[in-house]
């Protein structure tokens, strides 16, 4: 990847220069995704190249000289954020034009002093737009995009006050009948919170959905399969060991057992983020799951690395040390691996999406932990990233128990290790050889 901030202003009006003399447009880079397209007309566009969900995607942050080096920088690292995040910065602006959109429609419909109630859209627009800066971007564009699908082409010019709970109830019963249920139960969800915000700014009197809570039910939710038992957990530890398939996934395999993280915080790791001398890996609020504030100004993540840990990742250093990502896409390095490189390792060694998932490794962290090592379940808690209390009464402190959970960390490693080369390994129906 080419280093960053390598561009001046000196270098900028040079190139567009030549551009011009030349005729011909080219670019510059400034190094991680961020070019200057320089054309011979002498202007200059900022665009940033970045990767989703391993896609491309381009990002459009303005021209030069309106937008000098140091802003276009500042935009860049800004929209690098939102995709650490997890959240396409192409979305994002989206999601607050359209925001801007309804701002504006609701002022100019008040201006207008418009006679009688809002309608079910002009609220849900306006309530979105209200509610979208706290949310984060992915969030705000598939709020919009329910109430655009499933509610705005059947209630959206109905005046909010005229509606009522049969009729939302059918519009609901409409999407749980072709399968989405989750859907349903959401579209209900998002127009109690636009009814509610109606009743607030004098467009309705009360919230019709109140009498609608129990109508769509929700699927009990599928436990993600995990080994839970020691025995079986020492054969898989095993299969692990005998992995025949590329290093990197190998490491990513034999570090999942070790480290109580969700797949993608896993194979998104970046070697910037550990101090192996001082056995810690240090995960950006940005990169873990949660709300967008905690994402923007919460703590980081600290994970304590048992020794086993840092000699997997040791081991592997020298072989993907000079990138960025700790596990690369085998084809894009500068991409992260996939996230079924994990889960095709584990389907080829055998085991069946039934018995183990990358996520697995974590329930069976949780559980095996507490079980047999005895660790205090709050401890256990704080190295998953889970909510936890503390005496200050902080809703959130990732860095809690750290020195109880280095010493969980390295329990866990040791016990690990006894069940590798401890139990008897019985040859199970279906197991790959």
């Amino acid at each position: 990847m080419a280093a960053t901030e390598i561009l001046s202003d000196k270098a900028i009006k040079a190139a567009l220069k030549a551009a011009a003399v030349a005729g011909k447009a080219r670019k510059i880079s400034d190094g991680g995704g961020l070019v200057l397209d320089a054309r011979p007309t002498g202007a200059g566009w900022w665009r940033l190249r970045y990767w989703m969900d391993g896609r491309e995607g381009m990002l459009s942050l303005g021209t030069y000289p309106e937008v000098p080096l140091t802003k276009a920088r500042e935009k860049a690292r800004d929209a690098r954020a939102l995709v650490a995040a997890g959240t396409d910065p192409s979305d994002a602006r989206k999601a607050d034009k359209a925001a801007q959109v309804a701002k504006a429609e609701a002022a100019r419909l008040a201006a207008a002093g418009l006679p009688g109630p809002g309608t079910f859209e002009q609220v849900a627009r306006e309530w979105h737009a209200h509610m979208a800066p706290s949310w984060s971007a992915g969030h705000a564009v598939k709020v919009l995009a329910l109430l655009a699908n499933d509610l705005f082409p059947y209630i959206g010019a109905q005046p909010l006050a005229n509606l009522t709970a049969p009729e939302l109830l059918k519009h609901a019963r409409r999407i749980e009948a072709r399968g989405a249920v989750e859907t349903a139960y959401r579209a209900l969800k998002a127009a109690g919170a636009v009814f509610r915000y109606g009743v607030q700014h004098g467009h309705c009197e009360s919230d019709p959905t109140r009498d609608l809570k129990g109508a769509i039910l929700l699927p009990v939710p599928e436990h993600r399969a995990a080994v839970t038992d020691p025995a079986k957990l020492g054969e898989l530890l095993r299969a692990i060991d005998g992995y025949h398939g590329t290093p990197v996934v190998r490491a990513a395999l034999a570090l999942a057992p070790l480290v109580f993280l969700r797949p993608g915080e896993l194979r998104k790791a970046e070697w910037a983020e550990f101090d192996l001398d001082g056995a810690v890996w240090t995960i950006p609020a940005t990169r873990m799951k949660g709300r967008l504030k905690a994402k923007l100004s919460g703590p980081d993540h600290v994970v304590p690395l048992a020794p086993q840990a840092v000699a997997i990742l040791r081991e592997l250093q020298p072989l993907t040390g000079a990138g960025r990502y700790v596990f690369p896409n085998p084809l894009t390095p500068d991409r992260p691996l996939s996230d079924n490189g994990v889960l095709s390792a584990l389907r080829r060694m055998g085991f069946g999406s039934d018995e183990v998932t990358g996520h697995g490794f974590r329930a069976t962290a949780r559980t095996i932990a507490a079980e047999r090592l005895g660790i205090a379940p709050e401890v256990i808690e704080a190295q998953l990233a889970h909510r936890v209390p503390d005496a200050l009464g902080r809703a959130y402190n990732r860095t809690l128990y750290l020195e109880q959970r280095r010493d969980l960390m390295t329990k866990w490693a040791d016990y690990l290790d006894r069940l590798r080369k401890g139990a008897e390994v019985v040859k199970m129906p279906g197991r790959a050889a």
